[in-house]
């Protein structure tokens, strides 16, 4: 998938944030609330780029166009996560976390959560062996 840039990630963030879908004026609406002063023909050439990769598909109603959402959020975050491990990390996953381990990245309240997430994961991993 082509990577997308700072400014078509802000709107994907708005579409997502409407529920994967959002028309034109409900975009410029928001743009206006996060006090961006994006022209409209800033927001329609990033709008034309996002639906040229793939990451959008527009709709017409009239003369309202509706953007739709064909990636959802969390799978772009999956996807992007792989990328930089891949990247950075040469896909080693143990790598980044034991880089991020000795900097203080994360609180002692967050390597808990993540500690249970595990011990929560591994259960069903090997819950899914004893189905098998």
């Amino acid at each position: 998938m082509q990577q997308i840039s700072e400014s078509e990630r802000v709107l994907m963030k708005i579409i997502w944030k409407k529920g994967g879908k959002a028309l034109y004026s409900e975009i410029m609406e928001e743009l206006q609330n996060e006090q961006n002063e994006w022209k409209k023909n800033t927001v329609l050439t990033l709008l034309s780029r996002l639906v040229e990769k793939k990451y959008l598909k527009v709709k017409k109603f009239g003369r309202r166009n509706e953007y739709k959402a064909l990636i959802m959020e969390a799978e772009y975050q999956m996807i992007q996560t792989h990328s930089f491990v891949d990247k950075i990390y040469g896909g080693n996953i143990k790598s980044l976390v034991s880089t991020l381990l000795p900097q203080n990245v994360l609180s002692k309240e967050e390597l808990n959560e993540i500690e249970c997430f595990w011990k929560e994961k591994k259960a069903q991993s090997l819950d899914g062996i004893k189905d098998e």
